[in-house]
């Protein structure tokens, strides 16, 4: 079997690693760090790119444009990697489609749930619950799929996540930590998209005969279908307005869904290779991005909290990649 070329047939639930006196050389076990790093670029500038369409369409059409006009790339994407790694077109057995399900609906409920605490009091709280999704993944992970992860493993991702919780926090918000509907908001929207990388590992990792790259491209054509056609159902029924409205904002959509689709791409690329728990806790560098543009574009300072929120998920996200 070529180094790199990993079939879903044989991946177990976490990559064995290669044997290597340097923890940071990378090598085909590893290649789910710098895949979830772009991913991770790639949803901050889709993030933003969705903010600017929020306003003419709504949350809930402007969100249906990554699955709606992703949808099309995803199938670009499939054609490309067919063609490049001469693998035959998969065809899963009856327990991929589960797995699938249960990744593209989770995310959407996760989604609405995530919408539901915007319109908080409490908002700021309820991010910082949300922020737990890289623990919940790591136990879901580990009762669904048995994935397992080492005592380092677990200290990382628990230090990078109280690093985002301190971060996301604001001076007074404490006392609301313990009010029930922004907890329940919080952890349940976590909770859905913890559930939803599970589901889209889950999914990736029974597609039979061929290499990873293909599984996961083969698996996000399935998933942004699923989306595409359960939140276009939901369009029509409730708002068919939204959905014209979509196409004659054709342009940006289109720009939009390719940069979702290329970060869908990137993550689900991350899944194949290693626990979807590693995967989601490297994903919280994308507070660091974030942070950076709003230093850098907005001239707003640093708080004491938030350099020592930063310094706990560089030093989290540091252990995890060299352990």
């Amino acid at each position: 079997m070529s180094r790199f070329r990993l079939t879903a047939a044989s991946r177990p639930a976490t990559v064995p690693r290669h044997s290597s006196p340097d923890p940071f050389m990378l090598t085909a076990a590893s290649l789910w760090i710098p895949f979830a790093l772009v991913a991770a670029v790639g949803q901050v500038a889709r993030n933003a790119m969705q903010r600017s369409l929020t306003g003419p369409l709504g949350t809930w059409g402007a969100t249906n444009i990554r699955f709606l006009f992703g949808f099309p790339f995803s199938i670009l994407f499939l054609g490309v990697v067919i063609a490049a790694t001469g693998d035959a077109l998969p065809w899963p057995g009856l327990d991929f489609w589960p797995w699938l399900l249960l990744g593209a609906l989770s995310q959407i409920a996760a989604t609405g749930l995530m919408l539901a605490a915007m319109n908080e009091r409490s908002f700021v709280v309820t991010t910082a619950y949300l922020k737990t999704e890289a623990i919940q993944t790591a136990i879901f992970g580990f009762v669904f799929l048995g994935d397992h992860l080492t005592v380092l493993k677990v200290g990382a991702i628990l230090i990078a996540t109280f690093g985002v919780v301190i971060t996301a926090l604001r001076p007074g918000s404490a006392r609301n930590l313990a009010s029930l509907r922004p907890t329940a908001l919080g952890l349940a929207a976590a909770a859905g998209f913890a559930l939803s990388a599970v589901g889209f590992r889950g999914a990736i990792i029974v597609v039979p005969g061929v290499g990873f790259v293909t599984a996961a491209t083969f698996t996000l054509v399935f998933a942004l279908g699923v989306q595409t056609l359960v939140l276009t159902i939901y369009l029509l029924a409730r708002a068919p307005q939204v959905l014209r409205d979509i196409l004659h904002l054709w342009k940006p959509s289109m720009l939009a869904g390719f940069v979702g689709a290329a970060a869908s791409q990137f993550w689900f690329l991350a899944f194949a290779l290693t626990a979807a728990a590693n995967v989601r806790t490297l994903a919280l560098v994308e507070v660091l991005f974030a942070q950076a543009v709003a230093t850098y574009s907005f001239k707003q300072p640093m708080s004491a909290r938030e350099l020592g929120g930063i310094a706990l998920i560089v030093l989290g996200v540091a252990l995890l990649v060299a352990v």
